[in-house]
């Protein structure tokens, strides 16, 4: 790679990173004039390679330092406010930027990040959260309350609504500008119970539940080793095997999924507060993660044997629902 990105190419790599590893997030964010949409990417694609350092093979100590590199160079965007090609000298070396000891005008992520930062006024601070939310993830946290667990979800959801609504912009008056904030914390809750639901079996697999202890009690399902024990469960599901704890399994992802219901219903009252581009951009998001629920929650069995998705048709459906002013 060169050793600067210019900020065209920056932006078509975040972009081309959110088509294909968010499709639900993109078909909202496709409905935005093309200097949010662009924006939008950015910050997916920061979000996306903090996701994945958690969810990487690394050992934790190498993930730790990883996330502590991309604390720092958020840090240095955040206190610029300036595109990285406008400030940085060409010619750092890779390995350089890679340990955080050098400008970041290599890295298309950063580049685009950075010229969102001068042309939007996001939110200082919010995905360095994401960041924190990241390391619970890695330090193995588990949640005891769901009260417990809202704090993870807003630290990995909310902090990307408040980046969005930064974009969208805000309601100029600061009361109005607060209740946006609050729903837009409240969709990013139900957005993430959503995925929750949908990705049980997955995350059991890789050593997470991110269901409160108290719920799995609530239903039988707790276990010395818990996150063994759902996965093994979810290779059973579909089968004749383990009745009875399936049955309970499905009723507690049907006690999320309604909770998720009601998160959805405070949280869409955002759509109301946007203008037309953006709200079309909320409504699609909102409905097509509501549909995957519905999904989920009349089938439960089914979304533990395999992950769940919308179909394509589906998507641009809803989508297009959005644009037309369609609730969710």
């Amino acid at each position: 790679m060169s050793a600067t990105v210019g900020i065209a190419a920056a932006y078509e790599r975040c972009e081309r990173i959110t088509r294909t590893e968010a499709a639900n997030f993109y078909y909202g964010i496709r409905l935005l004039p093309r200097g949010r949409r662009q924006a939008m990417s950015a910050v997916y694609a920061f979000a996306r390679r903090v996701d994945d350092i958690g969810d990487g093979t690394l050992p934790a100590d190498e993930k730790l330092r990883r996330l502590d590199a991309e604390a720092r160079a958020l840090e240095a965007i955040e206190a610029r406010r300036a595109p990285l090609e406008a400030i940085q000298p060409a010619g750092a070396p890779l390995e350089a930027i890679e340990r955080g000891a050098a400008p970041l005008a290599s890295d298309p992520v950063m580049v685009a990040l950075a010229d969102a930062y001068a042309r939007f006024p996001l939110p200082a601070g919010a995905l360095g959260e994401l960041v924190e939310g990241v390391r619970m993830d890695v330090d193995g946290i588990t949640y005891e309350s769901f009260d417990e667990l809202v704090l993870y979800y807003r630290r990995v959801a909310g902090t990307i609504g408040r980046m969005c609504l930064a974009i969208f912009g805000l309601p100029a008056d600061a009361a109005g500008a607060a209740h946006a904030e609050a729903l837009a914390d409240d969709l990013g809750v139900a957005l993430q119970l959503t995925n929750i639901l949908r990705d049980v079996r997955e995350d059991a697999e890789n050593g997470r539940v991110y269901l409160p202890g108290e719920d799995l009690r609530r239903f039988e399902l707790q276990d010395r080793n818990t996150p063994a024990a759902i996965a093994a469960l979810a290779r059973a599901a579909g089968s004749a095997e383990r009745p009875g704890e399936l049955e309970r399994m499905a009723a507690l992802v049907r006690f999320e999924a309604e909770r998720a219901r009601e998160w959805f219903q405070r949280g869409i009252a955002l759509a109301a507060l946007l203008d037309r581009r953006s709200s079309a951009c909320v409504l699609a998001m909102a409905g097509i993660y509501r549909r995957l629920l519905d999904r989920i929650e009349l089938d439960p069995e089914r979304s533990l044997a395999r992950r769940m998705s919308l179909p394509a048709h589906e998507k641009a459906w809803v989508a297009t629902r959005g644009m037309l002013g369609g609730g969710v």
